[in-house]
């Protein structure tokens, strides 16, 4: 037994450690947060699904959103660090919360912890899905954001970068001074220089995406139909040049040429489909490392408050189009636009009006900085409401075992 009080230290917008009885309560209200499906699969017999990503931000909303709203059953991939001298990764008691909530509710979803870039899960997943799930593979959600990729042909390390392209980039960002009082400052970006695209389009881009369904596909693992989708982000033209037009944007391009070419070849050999999905803005943990996000995130909620709609919201929307319970609504592109109500003109204006005039002495006024601060916290397991943060919590939790 591990048991201890564990209290919220951080660096930034990085939390040292994470509270597994808020991870676990965040989880169980996101489950609840799922409307009920029209009907559920008789003897959980749902689709077989696997989510590369499925422990944090928009790809934990992917799984919990598949599990409640489409039934699915099948494998969840991510890369966690396991309780020792600090606490597990927010990720690990995550994924223990969301296995426990899929046995309660009749739904076989294995978790498997590690590098997802790598043949070795690849290898697993294949295994697993012929040995455990009939041999047929229903959908595929990628969403991962990492800060390398090795190569497993060459081995060859590549590292992604935040740098805008062509020119130093000054932008407005959030941060929070050691009281905890906000500041509004001017950061500036340097240029990428070098192969710093390229490296990035090869962590971020569509290249392991692309190696996962060929992987399968040689194993004769998809089934029929067989639907994909990629999660991505455009975001807002105040924020474009550090993201969609930087060298996460040319990741972003590169993703969505990757789908283009998938969805011509799954056509023709499952008949089935490729798309990248474009989600809104949230606070993730991978999103507060971007200069101007935060404050983009916490103007943007300033202005539409409860109309923000969560990374669960939007990926039930997703499982609905996949699934086919409403139509498939892609734009000209081919992509699923989820993002829609982020830009709409009028409420871009608004956040840009409150961009402009946002300082130090004016943005508390301008942003909910009290939501977005919470939902930082909650990244970790903190500030979450019903849990007794006072009390010693077990820290000690165990990976689900994939052979339950």
């Amino acid at each position: 037994m591990s048991e201890r009080v564990i209290t919220p230290k951080s660096r930034g917008f990085l939390f040292l450690d994470s509270h597994p009885g808020g991870c676990r309560r965040l989880v169980d209200e996101t489950w609840q947060a799922v409307p009920a499906p029209a009907s559920v699969p008789a003897g959980g017999e749902g689709p077989v699904a696997l989510v590369i990503g499925s422990s944090a931000g928009y790809g934990l909303a992917a799984t919990i959103a598949g599990l409640a709203r489409a039934g699915i059953r099948g494998i969840g991939v991510c890369f966690e660090k396991a309780p020792a001298r600090r606490t597990g990764t927010a990720g690990w008691y995550r994924t223990a919360a969301t296995a426990r909530l899929a046995r309660e509710h009749g739904r076989d979803m294995v978790f498997l912890n590690g590098d997802a870039f790598s043949d070795t899960v690849k290898e697993q997943v294949a295994d697993l899905l012929a040995e455990r799930f009939g041999g047929r593979l229903d959908f595929l959600v990628y969403s991962v954001a990492a800060p390398r990729r090795t190569d497993p042909d060459t081995g060859d390390v590549y590292a992604s970068v935040l740098k805008p392209v062509g020119s130093p980039h000054t932008t407005k960002t959030l941060v929070f001074d050691e009281n905890g009082a906000p500041e509004v400052k001017e950061v500036t970006t340097a240029p990428a220089e070098g192969d710093d695209i390229a490296q990035t389009v090869e962590v971020m881009g569509g290249a392991d995406w692309e190696r996962w369904i060929t992987f399968l596909a040689e194993r004769s693992l998809l089934a029929d139909g067989f639907t994909t989708a990629a999660l991505s982000y455009i975001g807002s033209p105040l924020t474009a040049a550090i993201y969609r037009q930087g060298t996460i944007g040319a990741a972003k391009s590169h993703l969505e040429a990757t789908a283009r070419t998938l969805d011509e070849r799954l056509a023709k050999t499952v008949g089935g489909r490729a798309v990248t999905s474009v989600n809104a803005a949230a606070v993730t943990q991978s999103s507060t490392a971007i200069p101007g996000i935060a404050l983009y995130v916490g103007l943007l909620r300033g202005v539409l408050g409860d109309a923000m709609v969560a990374p669960v919201g939007q990926l039930v929307q997703l499982w609905d189009q996949l699934t086919g319970v409403r139509p498939l609504a892609l734009d000209e592109e081919g992509r699923v636009r989820l993002d829609t109500w982020e830009l709409d003109p009028a409420v871009q204006n608004a956040v840009a009006e409150r961009w402009a005039a946002a300082t130090s002495d004016t943005v508390t006024d301008l942003a909910d900085l009290d939501w977005f601060g919470d939902e930082v916290r909650r990244l970790y397991g903190f500030s979450v409401p019903g849990v007794d943060y006072t009390a010693a919590v077990e820290t000690d939790v165990p990976w689900p075992d994939p052979t339950a």
